[in-house]
């Protein structure tokens, strides 16, 4: 079995996330925030050192302005349904998730006013584009930081610059980056930062965050207890509790702390790396077997562990199948939740076979899906 499904959901994940969801279902088994008893308070350490690693990982000042969600579609729905009104102008690219091209839609057909800016048939997003959709009324600019569909990243800190020096907000969906290059909120400019556990970062599923700069003030999204405040029946207007309400999956934080203790002893920068090296190698490997096209950059250093290719002749659902029926390798067919993106690069609405390689990925594992889609494609051509 070739796991190359990373873009998705991490696979391998690191030992120290089950070691770390293993001790906190055997030994501490609390509820963080609800009780003042040892086991409760143990399970607020937990989540509170979850925020510390988070914020050192991302250069954020108050672990307190992070607070925990189910996935990064959560958090952007967060930001998005509670800052964003009807007159409203918001600017995004063509190269966005549904995570965050839904809610904008939906927010459109209510009064809001949005701006998608074309970004080239390699996924790049023009900054300079981007400063002159900004008018008198735009409330915010969201992109993501790179793609699921073809891993180009994108020049976030231009764009963050464009976004401060207007004025505007900035919002990053950094689904596809957190945990595999570096993201800075106060570098980039962000003021919503929204991430998810389970792919970079290699934890659990079930597993996100969001950061708020802290001179904003945000509103309510779904209300509830937060064991905080609970002589009132308002909900709490200080983060993170303003959007903590219920009981959060501290079994999934927890294992979360184990796979950010992985990452840290690693280091970031040498997951990206090797990711780059695997990238390049399978590159270099297809680029040149007939009938195979390649979307996006050539160059790894311009993208993440993500590929996305057609072959001529073959269906790519077809091609999926025999990849993981012939070949015991799994990847991710179709679009990928990325409809606008696959319109940009010139594969809708037929979609892509998507290759997303991580740093248990080896080399003799990239060789072998090399040679999978060689034979797929002098099948094809036949």
């Amino acid at each position: 079995m070739i796991y190359c499904d990373n873009g998705a959901t991490s696979w391998p994940k690191p030992p120290q996330m089950l070691e770390q969801m293993n001790y906190f279902v055997n030994e501490i088994g609390g509820s963080p925030g609800r009780s003042g008893h040892t086991a409760s308070v143990e399970a607020e350490r937990v989540a509170f050192g979850v925020r510390e690693a988070l914020a050192e990982m991302f250069n954020i000042k108050d672990p307190q302005q992070i607070a925990f969600t189910k996935n990064i579609t959560e958090s952007l729905n967060y930001v998005i349904q509670t800052q964003l009104k009807p007159g409203d102008h918001v600017i995004t690219s063509s190269m966005e998730h549904n995570s965050v091209m839904r809610p904008l839609r939906m927010l459109e057909s209510k009064g809001l006013e949005l701006t998608v800016v074309q970004c080239d048939e390699e996924g790049f997003l023009d900054p300079e584009k981007v400063k002159a959709a900004i008018k008198e009324n735009t409330k915010m600019i969201i992109v993501n930081h790179a793609s699921n569909v073809i891993g180009t990243i994108q020049d976030v800190e231009a764009v963050g610059k464009v976004a401060h020096e207007a004025g505007v907000l900035f919002t990053l969906d950094a689904a596809q980056s957190a945990g595999l290059i570096p993201v800075d909120v106060e570098k980039m400019h962000i003021d919503f930062l929204c991430v998810t556990g389970h792919k970079g970062l290699l934890g659990p599923t079930g597993t996100g965050a969001v950061y708020v700069n802290p001179a904003i003030k945000v509103e309510p999204f779904m209300l509830g207890g937060t064991g905080s405040n609970s002589e009132f029946e308002e909900q709490p207007e200080v983060m993170p509790d303003v959007w903590e309400s219920g009981t959060m999956n501290i079994i999934g934080v927890a294992g979360l702390a184990g796979s950010l203790q992985f990452l840290k002893e690693v280091g970031i920068p040498n997951i990206h790396k090797r990711e780059v090296m695997l990238t390049q190698r399978f590159i270099d490997g297809i680029k040149d077997i007939p009938g195979v096209k390649i979307y996006g950059p050539l160059d790894a250093m311009k993208k993440t562990a993500v590929t996305s290719i057609n072959i001529e002749g073959a269906v790519c659902s077809e091609v999926g199948k025999v990849l993981d029926q012939g070949f015991g390798i799994m990847t991710r067919t179709g679009l990928h939740c990325s409809p606008a993106a696959h319109k940009t690069i010139g594969s809708f609405p037929q979609g892509t076979v998507r290759f997303g390689f991580s740093y248990f990925t080896t080399e003799e594992e990239v060789d072998k899906v090399i040679e999978a889609v060689k034979v797929i494609a002098e099948a094809a051509a036949e």
